[in-house]
C-alpha cells in the first residue's frame, strides 16, 4: 500500500510539471465521475471506488495504474491535449498539502473529478467519493486561493477565459436500477436537470463562463448492463433515461445560456456518439468525422521515467467487439471487474470499446474526444469543444 501511494504522489507531481504547454485557455477544471477521474478516488483512504490496481494503466507510458478507469489515457487527456496542454490536470487532493503545488498548478487548472459520484449527492454516497456538489466546494477553495495570490480582478479574468468541463450523471441513472418504486422516470430526471441547474449556477457564480459538458452515454449497452438480458441486447430502459436526460440538459442549457449572457457552452451528445458507434463503427467514423481531418497537429514529446508521446493516432480502427469488455471475468467479461490477477485481458485492446464493466478503452476515449472537440452539430450543439476554447 505504502509503495502505491509513493507512485501515484511522484506521477502527480509530474503531472503538475508537465500539464502547461501551449494552451489555448489559460487553466482547465474538471469535474465529475470517472470517465474524468485522474486519480481522485486513489487518494481517498476509504473509497471502494478505484482504478489504482493493475490491470489499469496497462498502455500508459509507465504501464502502472493512474488512477484512470481506463488501459491508459483517458477521455479528458485527450481534450486536454487537443486544446494545448500536455496531459489532464492532476487531482485537487494531490494538491492540498504542498502550498508551493497549489500556487504552481491551481492557475492552470486541477481536476475533481470523483469515480462513482454523481449530480446528486446521494449517488455513490456509501462508496466514500466526492459528490459533484462537493466537487465545487473544493472549486470554491481553489477561487478563494487565487483571489488571495493574484487578486479578485486577475481571478475573475482567468476563470471567464478558462474551460470547465463537466462529465455527471451516469452514476445516478445506473443508481436507480434495479430499484423499484420511487420517483417516476419524468420526476426522476427532472430531479436530475434541478441538480444540474443548481451546480451550474453555483460555478457561474464563483466566476466560471464557459462549460464543456458530456452527456450521458448509452449506458444500458456497457458490458455491465447488457448481462441483464440473456442475449446481451442493451438495457432498453436504462437508455431510455439516458436520452431523456439528454433532451432535457439541452433545454436546460439554453435556459441558463439566456439567463446569463456572460454563460458559453458546448454540449456533447454522448448518447448519440455511443449508439453510433455501435450500431455501426464503420458508418460513424465516415458519417460523423473523416480521421483525416483531425490531425492537424502532432505533440511534443515529454517525461515520465523516460521519453513517451501523446499524440493523435493517424487513424482510427473499426471496433471489432462492441458489446465486452476487454479486461474483466465471467460472461462478456462482465461479471467481475478488472482486477489482476482474478480478471483476464484482450492483447487487441484497439479493438475494444469497453475497457471495463462500464468504461471505454482509450482507443474509444481518444474517439470520443476527437467527436467532442471537432464534431458536427448534430453530436455537439451549438458549438463544439474547439469552438467553444477559441471563442472569447
Amino acid at each position: 500500500m505504502a509503495e502505491r501511494w509513493v507512485h501515484l504522489l511522484s506521477f502527480f507531481l509530474v503531472m503538475v510539471a508537465l500539464h502547461r504547454a501551449d494552451a489555448s485557455v489559460p487553466a482547465m477544471f474538471i469535474l465529475g465521475d470517472s470517465i474524468a477521474d485522474v486519480g481522485t478516488n486513489s487518494l481517498l483512504t476509504f473509497s471502494i471506488i478505484r482504478a489504482d490496481f493493475p490491470y489499469n494503466g496497462i498502455d500508459f507510458p509507465s504501464s502502472q495504474p493512474t488512477g484512470r478507469f481506463s488501459n491508459g489515457f483517458n477521455i479528458v487527456d485527450f481534450i486536454a491535449n487537443l486544446t494545448g496542454f500536455q496531459i489532464s490536470p492532476p487531482p485537487f487532493l494531490s494538491l492540498v498539502n504542498s502550498q508551493s503545488s497549489m500556487d504552481e498548478q491551481f492557475p492552470k487548472g486541477v481536476s475533481f473529478a470523483s469515480g462513482g459520484s454523481g449530480l446528486l449527492d446521494e449517488t455513490g454516497k456509501y462508496f466514500g467519493v466526492v459528490p459533484l456538489g462537493q466537487q465545487i466546494q473544493q472549486f470554491a477553495t481553489v477561487q478563494s486561493n487565487l483571489t488571495a495570490a493574484i487578486g479578485s480582478e486577475e481571478t475573475e479574468k482567468l476563470l471567464s477565459k478558462s474551460l470547465f468541463l463537466i462529465s455527471s450523471g451516469s452514476n445516478d441513472i445506473i443508481s436507480r436500477f434495479p430499484v423499484i418504486g420511487g420517483l417516476n422516470n419524468e420526476d426522476f430526471i427532472e430531479s436530475l436537470s434541478d441538480a444540474y441547474d443548481n451546480h451550474i449556477k453555483n460555478l457561474f457564480k464563483l466566476g466560471a463562463r464557459k462549460f464543456a459538458i458530456v452527456g450521458v452515454p448509452a449506458i444500458g449497452c456497457c458490458p455491465m448492463s447488457r448481462l441483464s438480458d440473456d442475449n446481451d441486447n442493451c438495457h432498453k430502459e436504462m437508455n431510455e433515461y439516458a436520452r431523456d436526460f439528454q433532451t432535457t440538459l439541452t433545454a436546460l442549457l439554453q435556459k441558463l445560456s439566456s439567463e446569463y449572457e456572460e454563460m458559453k457552452y458546448s454540449l456533447g451528445n454522448a448518447y448519440e456518439i455511443t449508439t453510433n458507434i455501435i450500431d455501426d463503427p464503420p458508418a460513424f467514423m465516415i458519417a460523423g468525422l473523416n480521421p483525416t481531418n483531425l490531425i492537424y497537429k502532432k505533440y511534443s514529446k515529454y517525461e515520465i521515467k523516460g521519453v513517451i508521446q501523446l499524440q493523435l493516432l493517424s487513424k482510427f480502427s473499426d471496433f471489432k467487439d462492441v458489446k465486452s469488455a476487454c479486461c474483466g471475468t465471467g460472461r462478456s467479461n462482465a461479471t467481475f471487474p478488472c482486477l489482476q490477477p482474478f480478471a483476464t485481458v484482450c492483447s487487441n485492446r484497439d479493438d475494444y470499446l469497453f475497457w471495463d464493466l462500464v468504461h471505454p478503452t482509450q482507443h474509444a476515449a481518444q474517439l470520443a474526444a476527437q467527436t467532442l472537440y471537432r464534431g458536427p452539430p448534430s453530436l455537439v450543439f451549438p458549438i463544439n469543444f474547439s469552438q467553444l476554447v477559441e471563442d472569447d
